[in-house]
């Protein structure tokens, strides 16, 4: 039986999510194979991993002795031999399936295949396979190499083992999982984001506020309490002594209010040209680029203070 825990690694993609897992794994000391025919797959590696090398420093998951992803000339040659393959193709159902095809083709029977898919169902991506019990989803938050959090989703036909051994290999590199019980569209991490953002969409496109004071409505009012403190925590808190049962019993009636007045904004035309106008005006000129490292920068901090001990108040 191949083990994940020193087999080498597949990366099938190297787009922003499979080149921070590619990045990620190989600072992490393991041994990666990405295949990505792009011609400029190979710049995008070298990228990021120049992006990822000080935040994972920062964080202590650098190892001693990093390596540098191998880019290969297809997936065939990818994953032979390997313990785990991480797919980060674009959410394309048939190229998906025919990336499988060829690692039933050519990778070990026993190596687990994890999909980056951010909101197809594993059900609907085992289908055809001849081995789908050894398929899940593995979604990271993004960047995959800084956030700690990969959430675990398995179809119908997934084992139990192949949920155990997926968890163990993401917990032994350092980061946190999540399963899902049941699995749904858009898993958990996504379903959440896409639910505030509907609101935060309807709130812009109605003319209630700007994208700029929408965003800043979360970082500087919710964001940073929701770093300690999930939703049902938020409110648990506020309920005092007697927590959840007596927030629901003050304010369960407001909050069903409010859910019934919230919006279902629809994605069109002067939507979009609303939302590109002012996060343009919020960008305030700001590469893409810019923004993605401040963000990071910011999230290093944030996630060192949190690794330590809490300051005394």
């Amino acid at each position: 039986m191949t083990t994940t825990e020193h087999a080498p690694i597949a990366v099938l993609g190297a787009g922003v999510i499979g080149a921070a897992w590619a990045a990620f794994f190989a600072l992490a000391g393991r041994s990666v194979r990405v295949a990505d025919p792009a011609p400029d797959a190979q710049q995008r590696l070298d990228d990021m991993l120049a992006r990822a090398r000080p935040a994972m420093q920062a964080l202590g998951l650098l190892h001693a002795q990093p390596t540098l992803p191998r880019l290969c000339a297809g997936v065939e040659e990818a994953v032979q031999g390997v313990g785990a393959i991480q797919e980060a193709l674009p959410e394309q159902l048939e190229l998906k399936r025919a990336a499988y095809r060829a690692v039933e083709a050519a990778a070990p029977l026993d190596a687990l295949l994890m999909s980056s898919s951010s909101g197809l169902m594993p059900t609907l991506l085992q289908q055809g396979l001849a081995h789908p019990e050894r398929l899940l989803i593995a979604h990271p938050c993004n960047p995959a190499y800084l956030m700690p959090l990969v959430e675990l989703v398995g179809g119908r036909a997934t084992s139990a083992e192949a949920m155990d051994r997926a968890e163990a290999f993401y917990r032994a590199l350092g980061k946190q999982t999540v399963r899902l019980q049941r699995e749904a569209t858009g898993h958990l991490v996504n379903r959440l984001q896409a639910a505030l953002w509907r609101e935060a969409v309807h709130l812009v496109a109605g003319g209630y506020a700007t994208v700029a004071d929408v965003d800043r409505a979360v970082t500087e009012g919710l964001g940073a309490r929701w770093t300690v403190c999930g939703p049902h925590a938020v409110f648990h808190l506020s309920g005092g002594p007697r927590g959840m049962e007596a927030f629901l019993e003050r304010l369960g009636p407001a909050v069903e209010s409010w859910w019934a007045d919230l919006g279902q904004p629809s994605l069109d035309e002067d939507t979009r040209a609303r939302l590109v106008a002012q996060m343009q005006d919020a960008a305030a000129g700001r590469s893409t680029e810019a923004m993605a490292q401040q963000r990071d920068a910011h999230m290093l901090r944030v996630m060192r203070l949190l690794q330590g001990d809490p300051p005394p108040l």
